[in-house]
């Protein structure tokens, strides 16, 4: 069995005393942290033993304070989190990505809190900002889901299907939560298959918006108009099926925004699979077509 270095834990603090010692640039983001999730801080160490509190967060500029006051927490049954002290933490805090109430956490056990806000920030430019509300709309359909399927693991069984990519309520998608309660009453209509269009000027995947990364992460099929920089197509599904077109110097298609007037070659799949045209296909693939238009950058 692998180990893992620590044990992720999400602790309620609503309502609830947290001692948090120390002044400036270090505590102030603890003492934001324990408020931005609802606790209540205390600054008096004495204050904190008579009343039983249990948390206690150390960011005195001075280690031999620091020490001392992580000794003294402890002693006093608290778990303790000494900034930038990993060995003296019982706890760490992770970088937090916040889509309430879906809350991911990614921590490193203290060995780099800028790795894990960078993995972070990567994070927040992929998945949508509607997955709080794709929450919510799943535990609103809990009651619906229990009438039409009493048994757990068939529960399980069909929320899994769902969920996953592709699924009717694939979380990746910004408009699945609007449709889980026909989901879960079982008359969703299916999705429509119609081709979507992005058009890059930019061979750097940085400069990729949140939907034009998520859509190159989730295509079934890929329909390439131009020479799209291979840094930008490594962003998309590695078994996406990917068809490249020639466009021609003296078409004038690209004012209509279509693929009319260009030759298609489609790019060999897996063995045994079939070398059906693109753009009669494309319309009719299951899962998502994404028309990806390269425009290259602006000239001077």
């Amino acid at each position: 069995m692998s180990t893992i270095a620590s044990l992720p834990l999400f602790h309620q603090i609503t309502g609830k005393q947290v001692l948090v010692m120390g002044d400036g640039a270090a505590a102030e983001p603890k003492r934001r942290l324990v408020e931005r999730a609802g606790g209540r801080i205390v600054d008096d160490f004495a204050r904190a033993v008579d009343e039983g509190v249990r948390i206690a967060f150390i960011a005195f500029d001075d280690a031999k304070a620091c020490e001392v006051a992580a000794i003294n927490a402890r002693c006093a049954g608290m778990l303790v989190n000494v900034v930038d002290r990993p060995e003296l933490c019982d706890f760490t805090t992770p970088s937090i990505l916040d889509r309430d109430p879906l809350l991911i956490a990614v921590g490193t056990g203290g060995a780099s809190a800028g790795l894990a806000k960078h993995v972070r920030l990567r994070l927040e430019r992929v998945l949508p900002e509607t997955l709080g509300r794709l929450a919510r709309a799943l535990e609103a359909a809990r009651p619906a889901l229990r009438r039409r399927f009493p048994d757990g693991a068939d529960r399980r069984r069909v929320v899994d299907a769902a969920l996953r990519e592709g699924g009717p309520i694939d979380p990746f998608d910004p408009q699945s939560f609007e449709r889980v309660g026909d989901w879960a009453e079982g008359t969703l209509l299916p999705r429509s298959l119609a081709p979507v269009t992005i058009v890059l000027d930019s061979d750097d995947p940085e400069d990729l918006t949140l939907r034009q990364a998520r859509l190159l992460g989730e295509a079934d099929v890929l329909l390439i108009d131009g020479d799209v920089p291979p840094a930008i197509l490594a962003r998309a599904r590695a078994d996406a099926r990917r068809a490249v077109f020639h466009v021609k110097h003296d078409d004038q298609s690209d004012a209509g925004g279509g693929l009319t007037g260009v030759k298609t070659a489609l790019e060999p799949g897996k063995a045994g699979s079939d070398t059906r045209k693109a753009g009669s296909d494309a319309g009719q693939s299951e899962g998502l077509t994404l028309i990806i238009r390269w425009r290259g950058p602006a000239r001077g």
